[in-house]
């Protein structure tokens, strides 16, 4: 399992094969197949014995805590980050948001076994919040989406976004701060207990989408979706200014030839 989940992590699910696993593992192919029928089987396993074990401490946890339900929800934010987020196993995620498209039957897979329980633990969070008068009544769907995306974000920073990036993100304060908006959200004073007024109107930014289609209708040249587009001629002007390279002039047609009278036309005329 621990060679399975280092090639799964590094390679993909498409580049690993059940070989390079036995010779990482150091058995033969034929141990594997002793356990596996395929790959699909050998990673499922890989995610069942990794991943699953925590949402189930997880969700035994709710069940037994007895502290405040905030306090509870610091403990699972931590745990998963120091069960999951900061292990190997958080390269799963970024293989299934990679490959699932080629492979949905594991991007089924995932999601039934980690992504479903995920959500119902959380779920059940707010069940106790609200039980207990310690949180507001909120639907779980898209609630616990809300909570579990900046978790899915974190991972992938750590392992694909930070590479080339200037800054860095810390985990112990992106936890903290995350739970922070969770517990209080992002207003104060007043602003805290008043409700946003209905719209009224289009919002700015329909508007601005308008304008902008608008614009590329009197230009002439507008898609059939309706979205702003720059000329061509204008584009490669543009392009050509960016990169420092002049403007590439129109290119005259080329002048038809003369023939002598009584002469045959030659196979490039005919052309």
């Amino acid at each position: 399992m621990a060679a399975a989940l280092e090639l799964f992590v590094e390679r993909g699910y498409a580049a690993t094969r059940l070989e390079d696993v036995a010779a990482a593992a150091g058995v033969s192919k034929g141990t594997v197949y002793l356990y596996f029928a395929n790959k699909q089987e050998l990673f499922k396993t890989v995610v069942r014995e990794n991943l699953v074990p925590a949402l189930v401490r997880g969700t035994d946890l709710v069940d037994s805590y007895e502290g405040s339900t905030p306090e509870l929800l610091r403990e699972l934010l931590r745990g998963w980050w120091g069960l999951i987020g900061a292990t190997p196993v958080a390269g799963l995620t970024k293989l299934i948001m990679a490959e699932s498209a080629n492979f949905p039957d594991i991007a089924r897979f995932y999601h039934e076994e980690v992504m479903v329980p995920g959500d119902e633990l959380f779920a059940r969070v707010l069940v106790r919040g609200v039980a207990r008068g310690e949180f507001r009544s909120l639907p779980a769907n898209p609630t616990t989406t809300l909570i579990c995306a900046p978790l899915v974000f974190l991972m992938l920073w750590q392992r694909a976004f930070r590479i080339g990036s200037d800054t860095d993100i810390d985990p112990e304060a992106f936890l903290e701060n995350l739970l922070q908006v969770l517990l209080f959200g992002l207003t104060a004073g007043a602003a805290r207990d008043t409700p946003l007024p209905p719209q009224a109107g289009p919002y700015v930014w329909e508007q601005i989408r308008d304008e902008m289609q608008q614009q590329a209708r009197l230009q002439g040249d507008a898609p059939a979706d309706g979205t702003p587009r720059m000329p061509a001629r204008t584009a490669v002007r543009t392009t050509a200014r960016a990169n420092g390279r002049p403007t590439p002039a129109a290119t005259p047609e080329p002048k038809p030839k003369r023939r002598r009278p009584g002469s045959r036309p030659d196979d490039e005329d005919l052309a």
